[in-house]
């Protein structure tokens, strides 16, 4: 059993880190679904961490249906990431019909070789599925990070189980979005899945001593992004327990 971090800056990334996480996803604004890091947090990531890191390749918030100028900026960031010599992306691109681009992810994951390809949670805005399945299958895809294409994983375990069955160890499926202590239990055993994505948000407050008056109930401005490292060793145990 395998357990995913999603982080947003290097802080939660060694907070991850130290939690015991398998695998870090490494993007920013994780609250508008995750875009590309900046280079310095990429580089300096790679440089101080030893386990499996992939960074988020998606140049903004949004859909998942790019112009050829967003998809030349995915292109140049996968070479940089590469570069760097990270294990893997999570990328996703989307059809006006809700089918996989598949031309593009070729193209993408082609520039990506031999770092390995998450397909994310554009999966779950796809309009069929299982042909959706069969396709990244072919691709060549690693895993899918899905909910089932629902909002968390555990409103769509019924459909990720019957992802997990139907992929038959052709490609690893991944549920996230609302994974955590409480729930992480029960979604493996309806799921029979093995690797599991969860960002464990949590907020810390700012070490700053003076607080501005007209900002003294902004979270934005005295609040930083945490991580709860007891939060990833509990799942840890909860999963190694099953």
């Amino acid at each position: 059993m395998l357990i995913e971090i999603a982080t947003t800056d290097f802080e939660t990334t060694q907070l991850a880190v130290k939690g015991g996480a398998d695998r870090i996803e490494l993007c920013a604004g994780l609250s508008e679904g995750g875009i590309t890091a900046s280079a310095g947090l990429l580089r300096l990531c790679r440089q101080k961490f030893d386990l499996p890191l992939y960074p988020m390749i998606r140049p903004r918030p949004g859909d998942f249906l790019y112009t050829e100028e967003e998809f030349e900026i995915m292109k140049q960031d996968i070479q940089y990431c590469r570069s760097l010599g990270f294990d893997g992306v999570v990328l996703g691109l989307l059809n006006t019909d809700g089918s996989i681009d598949q031309d593009r992810v070729l193209q993408l994951m082609d520039c990506a070789y031999p770092l390995k390809v998450t397909f994310h949670r554009a999966f779950d805005r796809c309009a069929d599925p299982f042909t959706a399945l069969e396709q990244l299958i072919q691709l060549g895809c690693e895993r899918i990070l899905t909910a089932g294409q629902k909002p968390t994983a555990p409103e769509g375990a019924s459909l990720i189980a019957t992802l997990q069955a139907k992929a038959d160890d052709r490609i690893i499926i991944m549920p996230g979005s609302g994974v955590h202590t409480g729930s992480i239990v029960e979604l493996a055993k309806q799921t029979g899945c093995v690797e599991f994505h969860s960002s464990l948000r949590s907020l810390k407050e700012s070490a700053m001593q003076f607080i501005h008056p007209s900002f003294t109930n902004s979270k934005e401005s005295y609040t930083n992004p945490g991580i709860v490292i007891e939060a990833i060793q509990l799942i840890k145990q909860k999963l190694n327990a099953l």
